[in-house]
């Protein structure tokens, strides 16, 4: 009798679990139906508001070779500085002639320190030149420029482009000729002197270096034979005479041609 009770009472619970698992099944599938709903509502609202973007644009792809990512524009100070041609606001032309960089080794590693050599003018007669230390090359650039600027010189020139004469400068193991040149020749000279006679406003000149290529001593031998132009209003002056008396007996032409030459000599 016990056996039959128990059997009649565990016979009503199977049905219960499978009317679950029916009523449970509608759900899922309600479910399942809503999510493609859901998912697909906003799809079209994204499609109209954004164009599609490029790949390639997203990973740089079309800044590729044009430069301006890497240090394309390197044409600044330190780009223009070695042969170059720096016109500054006041009028000055500073160039510079050679950067020297030396290094010390110290117990956390080296220590960098730079020389700059720096040739500063004015374009009409006025030329120096001067050099700066300093750990970083711009403070020793400016360095440099100030001291050019302190100590330039004035050089007569023959109608504005050319040496009145021919002199030779030394300066240690370093010597230089500098002559005068008729219209057209150019400039014929290199390395720190080119840089000098640029600096300066000379347009025709010939130069020759022989001995030390040291750009310190190149620059000093050129300043040499600079400060040693004279022009022939200055020496008139000194000799109590007139130009035209000067240039009349040097060059051996008659007094109306040494009048006139005497007349274009501007200083």
């Amino acid at each position: 009798m016990a056996d039959e009770k128990k059997t009649e009472d565990a016979a009503p619970e199977a049905p219960k679990v499978e009317e679950a698992k029916v009523e449970a099944a509608p759900a899922v599938e309600a479910k399942a139906e809503a999510a493609p709903v859901a998912e697909a509502a906003p799809a079209p609202a994204a499609d109209a508001s954004k164009p599609r973007e490029n790949p390639r644009n997203a990973r740089g792809g079309n800044n590729r070779g044009g430069g301006n990512n890497r240090g394309g524009g390197r044409g600044g100070r330190d780009g223009n500085r070695r042969g170059g041609r720096d016109e500054e606001d006041d009028g000055t032309i500073e160039k510079l002639v050679h950067i020297n960089r030396v290094s010390k080794t110290v117990k956390g590693g080296k220590r960098f320190g730079f020389a700059a050599l720096v040739v500063v003018g004015d374009g009409t007669g006025r030329v120096g030149f001067g050099k700066g230390k300093a750990r970083e090359v711009p403070e020793a650039i400016n360095k440099a420029t100030a001291a050019a600027k302190k100590k330039m010189i004035r050089v007569p020139l023959k109608d504005g482009r050319t040496l009145h004469h021919d002199a030779k400068g030394r300066f240690g193991a370093g010597k230089v000729t500098v002559r005068s040149a008729p219209a057209g020749t150019g400039i014929i000279a290199g390395g720190p002197m080119r840089a000098v006679f640029e600096s300066l406003g000379v347009a025709d000149v010939v130069t020759k270096s022989v001995g030390s290529s040291n750009p310190y001593n190149m620059i000093r031998a050129t300043f040499d034979a600079l400060v040693n132009q004279t022009s022939p209003k200055s020496v008139a002056q000194r000799r109590g005479k007139k130009v035209a008396d000067l240039l009349g007996r040097s060059g051996g032409s008659s007094e109306a041609e040494a009048e006139a030459e005497a007349a274009a000599v501007t200083e």
